[in-house]
């Protein structure tokens, strides 16, 4: 895909949307009034997208024809959080299949509590069952435009790359906008990263074997997180799984013209996390959200995993670039009749079931100190500054593949 945006800009329309709502924002959220529909497409080009797989389509067709989903851009954000997720989509197509929504087997979890930047922030730590400690250890970071959603939403991709990669995942709910706007949520996650480093053994870790991961919002903070710790100077993780990353503020990208109106994200809903999120319009340019335009020298290897029928895939295929361009390791797989969030719906979606493998296989190799597979040259990842040498890995034990009759993923 040839990609000609400007770095650095937002769409006209949501700038005016920003400005005029940017006080409304900051309001008690029972004020704030819906935002006015964004223009949808560009003249001559579909704005739906591809067609989905019948798979993925079921999930798409069992949230809005079955559970009602409304257009989150005309709802406040205490509203938005009731809707029905994705995660209730799979839930739905489980039950109409006759199939059980219990979690898959192959992992153990458990509820605690991480230091967040400003007090505790509740956290889920899943470890595979049957692997012994010390564990390497993925740090994750749910979806959901950092104003909506929360870990249990995204569970079934951290289960994923617990199984798949054979490490502990902690996934943290981190705070959200608009009560906590930019940059609490990049602050919680560094401070959930400080608290992992000090306190992975007390979960059964590895503190010198961690990598970063996320969804969406997350990916954002996965590859962002990595970024502060490296002018922190922290020990950086050995590797980043970036999936379907927020990595930039334009919303006018090849993908946000063909999937304008998305069916599980679209250009307005992204607009109205622009508006919640900030607080003012210049904080969409800030490195930590505009991803692209960042300086990303010194990252660890990065995978990105990319859906197809997604208004960010654009940005994401710009960040592949412009990560290779500053010397970092990436590599970057879509997959092709997939919508934003299929990744954590591997009961139901295949592709979902392949890119869960496909990420643990590369976390794996990185974590366990192996060469990265599918094209991916080794890595031995180079300490920060001031930071110990990270020791070598023996093999890792093969994932569980959960029965493919059994439970959700």
């Amino acid at each position: 895909m040839q990609i000609s945006w400007k770095l650095g800009t937002v769409v006209s329309g949501v700038a005016l949307a920003l400005t005029a709502g940017a006080a409304i924002a900051q309001q008690p959220m029972a004020m704030a009034q819906p935002m006015a529909p964004m223009p949808q497409g560009q003249p001559g080009i579909p704005a739906s997208g591809a067609p989905a797989d019948p798979d993925n389509q079921a999930v798409v067709d069992a949230l809005t024809k079955q559970l009602k989903l409304r257009p989150y851009h005309t709802l406040d954000p205490v509203a938005a959080r009731q809707q029905p997720t994705f995660t209730d989509g799979v839930n739905a197509v489980l039950r109409a299949q006759g199939r059980p929504t219990t979690p898959p087997p192959g992992t153990s979890e458990r509820d605690i509590s991480v230091r967040g930047a400003v007090g505790n922030l509740p956290a889920t730590v899943f470890t595979p069952t049957n692997a012994r400690g010390p564990l390497p250890v993925i740090l994750y970071f749910h979806g959901g435009g950092w104003v909506i959603a929360d870990r249990k939403v995204y569970a079934g991709g951290a289960r994923g790359l617990a199984r798949n990669a054979q490490a502990i995942v902690v996934s943290v709910d981190y705070r959200r906008a608009p009560e906590a706007p930019f940059p609490a949520q990049h602050d919680d996650a560094l401070a959930s990263y400080r608290w992992l480093l000090q306190n992975a053994a007390s979960i059964g870790g590895d503190p010198s074997r961690i990598a970063f991961a996320g969804e969406s919002a997350g990916g954002n903070l996965a590859v962002s997180t990595a970024m502060l710790a490296r002018d922190a100077q922290l020990p950086l993780p050995r590797h980043i799984l970036s999936v379907y990353p927020i990595a930039g503020s334009d919303l006018n990208t090849p993908s946000y013209q063909d999937t304008a109106n998305g069916p599980t994200l679209n250009r307005a809903l992204m607009a109205w996390f622009f508006r919640y999120v900030p607080r003012t319009p210049a904080d969409l340019m800030d490195p930590r959200i505009n991803l692209v335009a960042a300086n990303l020298q010194g990252l660890p290897p990065v995978t990105i995993v990319a859906a197809q029928i997604d208004p960010l895939r654009s940005e994401g295929e710009l960040l592949a670039q412009r990560l290779a361009a500053q010397g970092v390791q990436v590599e970057r797989r879509e997959f092709a009749g997939t919508t934003h969030e299929f990744f954590g719906a591997d009961a139901v979606i295949a592709d979902a079931a392949e890119a869960q493998r496909y990420a643990g296989e590369r976390l794996r190799a990185a974590l366990y100190g192996g060469a990265l597979p599918a094209g991916g040259a080794g890595y031995a990842p180079a300490p920060a500054a001031g930071a110990a040498p990270l020791p070598d890995q023996s093999t890792p034990p093969a994932p569980v593949t959960p029965s493919p009759t059994g439970e959700r993923g």
